[in-house]
């Protein structure tokens, strides 16, 4: 039988860690994308490849790779687990986070960061580029911000119901 007290930890964990993932999506999606639309395309790349150059050495990065490997978890344990009460509800907190945050970020908002970076500042068709890059990178964090809430919700719900 799995401990209450590791699943405890684990949601909990899950919890914190995806509301502040879909939080950091959110002020991409809600404002700082929205801010570097309005500048230039070439200042808006140069923007984001300097934000997205920053994050890789920043607290965000085990943030980011702790909260995946903690929903990899969930979904091994509500495997192993599958006839305890609840184990359906944990396969799908742990898979609604690991498949929309961390696969829709390696399968498509990563692949958008290195197309981004490859570019300079006197690359022909910026304004094309940016635009279909803000366009698309922007609806996949949408996707991502509500992978992390839904999963942030459903922790919570779990821990006070279970």
């Amino acid at each position: 039988m799995m401990s209450s007290t590791i699943l405890t930890v684990l949601l909990w964990a899950t919890a914190l860690s995806s509301g502040l993932i879909a939080g950091v999506y959110f002020a991409f999606s809600g404002f700082i994308m929205k801010a570097f639309n309005k500048l230039d395309a070439t200042q808006s790349i140069i923007a984001m490849n300097s934000i997205n150059e920053t994050i890789i050495r920043s607290w965000f990065m085990p943030l980011f790779f702790g909260s995946s490997i903690i929903s990899v978890i969930l979904i091994i344990l509500s495997i192993i687990y599958w006839t305890e009460r609840g184990a359906e509800l944990i396969l799908i907190t742990g898979g609604t986070y690991f498949i929309g945050m961390f696969i829709c970020t390696v399968l498509f908002n990563v692949p958008l960061n290195v197309s981004l970076e490859k570019l300079t500042p006197d690359s022909t068709n910026n304004k094309q580029i940016w635009s279909h890059y803000f366009k698309t990178w922007t609806s996949f964090n949408h996707l991502r911000i509500v992978s992390s809430l839904v999963t942030c919700i459903l922790c919570v719900w779990l821990l006070s119901n279970y």
